[in-house]
């Protein structure tokens, strides 16, 4: 909502959004939807549609003929953020059933799929006791299957990760005194509780951020390069993305940007600076070594 304009009120604010929601992404709306939406009565949305009126009326008319409101030409949004990320996210997340049809506020959805996803479930059981690890400072006894060994292992957990396919509990191993990532999929079995002195501070891979530059394959003709640069929205011809090394080494391998025998047609990009990147990784990995053996 921009700063100009009051506030409409907690009950008045959802509806306002609501009606330039319809108004921005469908073109038009009437009383019924606010009815429907609310469960209010037509007297309290002629109201609404009034008030509204009032404080954005540029962005609203009445078409007569089709007897409903329609957005006007150049609506500017007051009360909405729009965000076409978040609507697509929104659509997903229902293809998914993640999220319930009232929860995306088409009052026609428009035809959409998603190509399937491998779901991994995490257990309730497995994410309330991390959870509480991580609240509490503690360390959880975890059955962990590694692809190496099947075994309990000592962990104290201090934050969560998704690497873009599965989460991840960020953690002090007690075994090993350095910090790494466990999958929460293949936590088998819960244990006790465990006091443990750790320091989250010196997880520096977790701590420190880089900054990853992406650009089309070099390998790509110039129409080819113009594409990529469009689709990933770079500037002269760099994607800036800043992430946390830890997270950085997972993108790295989803993307294959450490992999140079790809066709180009098939990387499209490439990591400018890997090495750099590559470097950075390693070095946090060791100096927390350092830190916690010196704990």
């Amino acid at each position: 909502m921009t700063d100009d304009v009051p506030s409409p009120g907690r009950n008045l604010a959802p509806r306002f959004e609501f009606i330039e929601w319809r108004l921005f992404w469908e073109g038009h709306l009437n009383r019924r939807d606010l009815e429907d939406r609310f469960g209010i009565s037509t007297p309290q949305a002629s109201v609404d549609l009034r008030n509204y009126r009032e404080v954005a009326g540029e962005n609203i008319a009445y078409n007569a003929t089709e007897k409903r409101f329609v957005a006007t030409k150049g609506m500017k949004p007051r009360f909405l953020q729009v965000s076409a990320n978040r609507l697509l996210l929104q659509l997903r997340a229902l293809v998914n059933g993640v999220v319930r049809r009232d929860d995306v506020p088409f009052s026609q959805l428009p035809s959409v799929d998603v190509a399937p996803e491998i779901v991994r479930d995490v257990r309730a059981a497995v994410l309330q006791r991390i959870l509480t690890a991580i609240q509490s400072k503690k360390a959880v006894s975890i059955h962990y299957r590694s692809l190496t060994s099947t075994r309990w292992r000592d962990i104290a957990p201090h934050a969560l990760a998704f690497d873009g396919h599965r989460w991840h509990a960020r953690a002090y191993c007690c075994e090993r005194k350095e910090f790494r990532d466990f999958v929460l999929t293949r936590i088998e079995r819960l244990g006790r509780l465990n006091p443990v002195s750790f320091n989250p501070g010196n997880d520096l891979a977790w701590q420190n951020k880089i900054e990853l530059l992406l650009c089309p394959h070099p390998g790509l003709s110039e129409a080819q390069r113009e594409a990529i640069q469009c689709d990933y929205e770079m500037r002269d011809g760099v994607r800036r993305i800043e992430m946390r090394l830890s997270l950085a080494y997972y993108f790295i391998k989803r993307l294959n940007l450490d992999i140079d025998v790809l066709e180009p047609a098939r990387a499209q990009i490439r990591l400018q600076n890997l090495s750099e990147v590559e470097d950075a990784i390693v070095r946090a990995r060791e100096k927390s070594k350092e830190l916690c053996a010196a704990a």
